[in-house]
């Protein structure tokens, strides 16, 4: 098994967003970088990654697993172009920062301090363990399938709220009608 980074800004496509897509998961679309096409072009089923929402929080929160292999990106028509299917595993008990991240030594070859604007990035085992040990994460309960993954909230802010048409009161309808009639024209 390997493991990997995926990169998110939680305004565009959220941790919860992921959740709320359920076991079916979804395709991690956009990416226009030859190198991360590369690392989703090296992915196996099963594999594991962290979720990293970046821009905003700047943090480790969740763990994702691979659920389709790489495949054209449906939002190009450009072929060179794929990318990989993901879906929620398990919620990190305690989002690991950026910050806490550089701040241990141990962690200072890893591709989130060293490649900060790859959106897709290997981690090495070692560092995996490490940053999943920061989180309050039980390997030994990922590994059998019994950590926590919560319920996305309700709020989406992906997805913009739609407004709900309202019915005219009947003054508007009556102003409304009396400019419509045609007057003649006074001159």
């Amino acid at each position: 098994m390997q493991y990997w980074l995926f990169k998110s800004e939680p305004f565009k496509f959220s941790w919860d967003d992921l959740k709320r897509k359920g076991k079916r998961g979804e395709e991690w679309d956009g990416v226009r970088n030859y190198l991360a096409r590369n690392n989703m072009r090296e992915m196996k089923l099963g594999d594991l990654g962290f979720f990293y929402h970046s821009n905003e929080g700047k943090e480790i929160v969740g763990i994702c697993e691979v659920c389709a292999l790489a495949h054209p990106d449906s939002t190009t028509d450009d072929e060179r172009w794929e990318c990989v299917d993901i879906r929620a595993v398990a919620d990190m008990p305690r989002p690991v920062s950026l910050a806490e991240v550089k701040a241990t030594e141990a962690l200072a070859t890893m591709p989130l301090v060293t490649s900060m604007r790859l959106s897709v990035q290997p981690v090495p085992p070692k560092h995996w363990a490490l940053v999943c040990k920061m989180g309050g994460l039980d390997l030994k309960a990922l590994k059998a399938g019994k950590a926590t993954l919560s319920k996305p909230s309700k709020a989406n802010p992906a997805e913009p709220k739609k407004a709900q048409p309202t019915k005219p009161k009947k003054a508007v309808k009556k102003a409304v009608a009396r400019k419509t009639k045609l007057t003649p024209d006074k001159r």
